[in-house]
């Protein structure tokens, strides 16, 4: 299929010669000097990639972007700008830029750009599609079919970086094993690592390999995951985050498959997938300067956002069934129990939950004593119904803070970041409790 391209650019030079150039490759390349003959040449023609200027005779370039995606929703715009800063590639990056390239731009690093941004659309295009058919088939946005199909989409372009986002214990890990199991790529290692667990040397060294002497204690050369993978895929969790020390190292990999070992003078190529997964925000971290933007343009080529199991009343018990040991039963009152509870910390409490449960039923069918979470609302009006005491506020929070606590194994920090609440927050919270030390 003959792909086609538009450039928007008040340069004649640089118009005619873009034009010119990518003709060369096959394309079916047009130009526009103006933004408004820009947007009037996208509409009749549908180009499958734009490379558009930010400085323009008769519009903003931001502007014209915005109202390009407004137009097509799934177009790929390569933004082109010879006053490139961290606000504009912010505001660029909001509005659905696939790129964004300092003019005077190197032609073959443009030319893989665009490739690459064609494909970013198709790939755009087919979630619209699968989207599109979920909502006539009347299938909820929140519910697994929809996450599967992009699991499927995922695996049916093993060259795509994948970006999963979610809340912790949203299942992240487990769904990009799932996209390498289902690709063609399953034949080869999937290798991971987290990039909150390690400095940025020993993470260089994990995920590049190094030589010996490298650093202190390098006493022999070592392959990294990258190597080890193969054709395989690296998971990278926790990817925002990734020391700013290490991004250029990683950007370099997805865009020219090249890396050198710590230490080490020798260009090695890597053949792998990445699939990385956060539950922070990428865009904001790009807009506080901690993740470089040129990286999250790489990473987010195809997203795949996990909601949380509060969001999946419905999967609850289902799973919950799932992850029962041998020869384990709920009660209809655990049952009621686990569907009423909220999942703070998702699919990874609701796994620990029943394992605990199990162990303290020891044999028995399990109740709600076992499972220590709330009653569900029928469940608590009846026991006020027999009882005169009524829990306060102050008891409500201090229980919240307890399972948050419980859910990250005491880390303070964690619990803080699963309450919402900054640390220092919490740490005045559990001075007032009586139940707790400072």
């Amino acid at each position: 299929m003959t792909l086609s391209l538009l450039v928007i650019d008040d340069d004649d030079t640089v118009r005619s010669t873009l034009v010119e150039f990518f003709e060369t490759f096959g394309f079916t390349a047009r130009g526009a000097a103006t933004a408004t003959e820009g947007r009037r040449m996208a509409a009749e023609h549908a180009p499958d990639v734009v490379l558009l200027d930010l400085r323009l005779p008769d519009a903003d370039g931001v502007r014209t972007l915005e109202a390009l995606r407004a137009d097509d929703p799934n177009l790929a715009v390569i933004v082109l700008t010879g006053y490139a800063d961290v606000r504009t590639a912010v505001a660029a990056m909001q509005r659905g830029a696939a790129d964004l390239l300092e003019k005077p731009v190197d032609l073959e690093r443009l030319a893989t750009a665009v490739a690459r941004a064609a494909e970013h659309g198709r790939l755009r295009h087919e979630v619209a599609v699968l989207r599109a058919q979920g909502r006539t088939q009347a299938t909820p946005p929140a519910m697994a079919p929809t996450v599967s199909d992009l699991i499927d989409l995922a695996a049916r372009n093993p060259e795509a970086p994948v970006l999963l986002q979610g809340e912790t214990g949203t299942g992240k890990g487990f769904i990009a094993r799932q996209i390498h199991d289902r690709s063609v790529r399953r034949t080869s290692p999937f290798v991971e690592i987290n990039c909150a667990s390690l400095s940025s040397t020993f993470f260089e060294s994990e995920v590049f390999g190094h030589e010996r002497g490298a650093f202190t204690d390098a006493r022999v050369a070592k392959r990294g995951l990258l190597e080890m993978a193969g054709e395989g895929t690296v998971f990278l969790d926790e990817i925002a985050e990734l020391s700013p020390d290490v991004q250029p190292r990683l950007l370099k990999v997805l865009e020219e498959r090249t890396f050198r070992r710590l230490g080490g003078t020798t260009t090695l190529r890597s053949s792998a997938r990445v699939v990385v997964a956060t539950h922070q925000s990428l865009a904001e971290a790009v807009a506080e300067k901690r993740f470089r933007a040129d990286l999250y343009y790489r990473l987010q080529v195809l997203t795949i956002t996990l909601p949380p199991l509060r969001q999946r009343p419905d999967e609850i018990l289902n799973m919950a069934i799932a992850m029962l040991p041998k020869n384990s039963t709920l009660t209809t009152n655990a049952e009621d129990a686990l569907v009423g509870y909220r999942w703070p910390g998702n699919i990874r409490e609701l796994k620990n939950t029943i394992w605990r449960a199990a162990i303290l039923a020891e044999g028995q069918p399990i109740e709600p004593v076992h499972l220590g979470l709330p009653l569900p609302d029928a469940a608590r009006e009846h026991d006020r119904s027999a009882t005169t005491r009524s829990r306060t506020l102050q008891e409500a929070e201090w229980d919240a803070i307890r399972d948050a606590l419980a859910e990250s194994g005491g880390n303070r920090t964690h619990a803080a970041r699963l309450l919402g609440i900054a640390r220092s927050t919490l740490l005045e919270k559990l001075k007032r409790d009586p139940r707790h030390s400072a």
